[in-house]
């Protein structure tokens, strides 16, 4: 619950985020990297880079921390394999930023000492991980009181206490954190800007151009009247063979799917399912049983305000008796009855303290709740305040050094039963409840607003297909798998009348695509496959049965022409078009003096274009043209040009007159924005470098 468990549940958010904040700006255009030796790793690996393994467990770990932060902090109990997949790989790209970034630290012999620890820790800019952890919940700024206090705290706490060794690893971290941000701010300082790149990066962005042109469009010749050769397609490719590198590998499949999806007669059932639970549970005097015992979903019965239900009968419950029964209805995949439990007027927000006190380490949940209200007597007969007993007695150690205070929170943020004893309470209520934390001494301090609020009991029963629905569309799709061979996937689907779908360049993580759900197990077969074969047994993701055919293989590295022809078909065809039309522009310029004249031959017209920059070369009308702005800007006015092949057409054009802004008198300024722009790519640009010079290789695909 909120800030409960500083050490416990707030430096697993910390030790997550000290190698995130170092690297923040180089892992968000990450690319997972597919060696070709992508079969040669152990099943206790998942991965490793220049020789270094990454032990599979050692990365789970991380993962598990990594989840437990998201949930943590997004509130979610359960998360979807998007969600897992998108974990795995912020943790991967972590570990191997870290692992790429030690090895340079370490050729450069980068240390953090002792002194530089301590500044770090308790100096007078301490690291900005401590600034935020020990940061007053009020006004948002750096409380040295507390960290004091927990400094204090940590020097008499045993050998043995397990803060201990937290603490010790968040140092550990603090400082390797540190020693990134050294090798960072070392690259940084290489970087210079010098007046000449000012001022022309200052005449790129202001030095202004009017022209007229005339152009050949490729799209009046239909693509159907061109035709490509082999010579087409590999000049091209050859010209620009760098551009198609894959960083991992990729697979593609073609699948049909048979839907396993709840049927009329399904939904009929389920609904009438629930319906038959309405009476026994308008008549039950234990709600909270009822639901225990009857719903799906089990949902705890708490006190909710406007929004916070179910949109279907939010202010139906509002607005209603208690005792008011509605239903069913469906809502979110399930058919559902709600009962009006309670209603009242409560306070919109509560502020309190507390004393978290253990109950295995007094041995027994009685002893726990004797030793709670020791205390209370202690602070209602003045011997002592909540504030003195909360550091000394608290495992909350994150509130106790604030003596207990937990600040100001609304409805929603804490659990259920610290929620009732403070949102049902009065100010200057001390209150003992037991939760799963332990059992809780609790002060009110203040309560503000009021709103009415209600207790809704919901019963659910979730639509899902029945095994009639399911064995049906398994029949189905078993008999089409039986009728396959390696050569006659296609035929079959057209022959059985089905839609052939496809699921292209999936990575080897892959837990979805495109109309695809939960596909981990697809995905993993995929990557064990050769091209052309078809899935062993039918799969089941979500409510339909799918077989598939793996259709191309994309390694890692340079793909070669024939995996990237179909991608660069439009380019090719414009350079064929380009061809046939280039000559035919080139002819009206021949003895042609000025635009209009060329316009006439080609019988096309004159575009007058004012006031583009060579920083953004856009042609209103024809799109990005760099070719073409990039010669006008290095042409004579008053000249016709050649003729110059863009992306969108054939050009001829005639530069009317240059606007040039005014001299350049400071370019401090000017190499100041420039500077900005350098360091940021650089950030992104320090980690691909040595990506790149690196040797990583992954195995997730097989062994996760």
């Amino acid at each position: 619950m909120g800030i409960m468990g500083f050490l416990r549940e707030r430096f697993g958010k910390i030790v997550a985020a000290i190698i995130g904040l170092a690297l923040f700006a180089f892992i968000a255009t990450e690319v997972v990297q597919y060696g070709k030796s992508y079969f040669n790793g152990s099943a206790n690996d998942v991965g490793e880079v220049d020789g270094e393994k990454i032990k599979k467990d050692d990365f789970d770990k991380k993962v598990d921390q990594n989840t437990a932060n998201f949930k943590q902090q997004s509130g979610q109990g359960a998360i979807n394999p998007q969600i897992t997949s998108y974990i795995q790989e912020t943790t991967w790209s972590q570990t191997v930023s870290q692992l790429i970034l030690q090895k340079e630290i370490d050729k450069l012999g980068l240390v953090v000492g002792v002194d530089e620890t301590k500044d770090m820790i308790s100096g007078p800019t301490p690291n900005q991980l401590i600034l935020q952890n020990f940061g007053n919940q009020q006004t948002g700024q750096f409380d040295r009181s507390a960290l004091n206090e927990f400094l204090g705290r940590l020097r008499v706490a045993k050998a043995d206490d397990p803060i201990k060794a937290t603490w010790a690893n968040f140092v550990t971290q603090m400082i390797e954190g540190k020693k990134i941000e050294k090798y960072i701010t070392l690259v940084k300082n290489g970087l210079y800007v010098n007046s000449l790149d000012a001022k022309d990066d200052y005449e790129a962005k202001n030095k202004l151009v009017n022209f007229k042109y005339v152009a050949l469009d490729y799209a009046s010749i239909p693509d159907n009247k061109i035709t490509l050769t082999d010579d087409d397609y590999k000049s091209y490719y050859d010209e620009h063979k760098k551009q198609f590198k894959n960083q991992q590998e990729l697979r593609s499949l073609a699948y049909v799917a048979f839907d396993a999806s709840p049927s009329k007669d399904d939904s009929a059932a389920v609904k009438e399912q629930i319906t038959k639970l309405i009476p026994e549970f308008k008549a039950a005097t234990d709600d909270s049983l009822f639901v225990a015992v009857n719903a799906e979903s089990k949902t705890p019965l708490i006190y909710q305000k406007k929004g916070q239900l179910d949109p279907q009968i939010d202010s139906l419950m509002l607005n209603a008796s208690k005792g008011f029964t509605y239903g069913p209805y469906f809502s979110n995949g399930y058919y559902k009855v709600a009962k009006l439990v309670d209603s009242r007027f409560s306070p919109d927000s509560v502020k309190a303290r507390h004393i978290l006190i253990s109950i295995q380490a007094e041995g027994s949940p009685e002893k726990a709740v004797a030793k709670a209200d020791s205390l209370k007597k202690l602070i209602q007969s003045g011997k002592k305040t909540f504030a003195e007993l909360a550091p000394l007695n608290s495992i909350d150690k994150g509130s106790a050094v604030k003596g207990g205070d937990l600040g100001t929170f609304a409805r929603g943020s804490m659990i259920p039963v610290f929620e009732d004893a403070v949102f049902n309470g009065k100010k200057g209520d001390i209150k003992i409840v037991t939760s799963q934390y332990g059992v809780h001494l609790i002060e009110i301090l203040d309560q503000k607003g009021s709103s009415k609020v209600v207790k809704v009991a919901v019963v659910d029963k979730p639509l899902e297909p029945s095994s009639k629905t399911k064995s049906a569309a398994y029949s189905k799709a078993q008999a089409f798998l039986g009728s396959l061979n390696k050569n006659n996937f296609d035929e079959e689907v057209k022959k059985a009348g089905l839609t052939k779908k496809t699921a292209e360049d999936l990575n080897g993580l892959a837990s979805s695509a495109p109309g695809l759900d939960n596909i981990r197990d697809l995905v993993r077969w995929a990557f064990k496959a050769d091209k052309g074969d078809f899935t062993d047994q039918v799969y089941e993701p979500g409510n339909e049965y799918v077989i598939a055919q793996l259709t191309e293989i994309k390694p890692k590295g340079v793909l070669s022409l024939e995996a990237v022809k179909k991608q660069i078909q439009p380019a090719v065809l414009n350079i064929a078009k380009a061809k046939q039309l280039a000559p035919k522009l080139q002819a009206a310029t021949n003895g042609s003096s000025t635009i209009d004249q060329v316009a006439q031959k080609s019988n096309t017209q004159v575009t007058p274009v004012q006031n583009i920059v060579f920083a953004n070369p856009i042609v209103p009308g024809a799109g990005q043209e760099n070719k073409l702005i990039g010669a006008i800007f290095g042409s004579q006015p008053n000249k016709v040009s050649k003729v110059i092949e863009g992306d969108r057409g054939v050009y001829v054009y005639v530069v009317d007159s240059f606007l040039n802004p005014a001299p350049l008198n400071n370019a401090l300024r000017q190499k100041e924005q420039i500077g900005q722009i350098l360091l940021q790519r650089a950030e992104g640009g320090i980690l691909e470098a040595l990506k790149n010079k690196a040797n990583v290789k992954d195995y997730r695909a097989k062994v996760l």
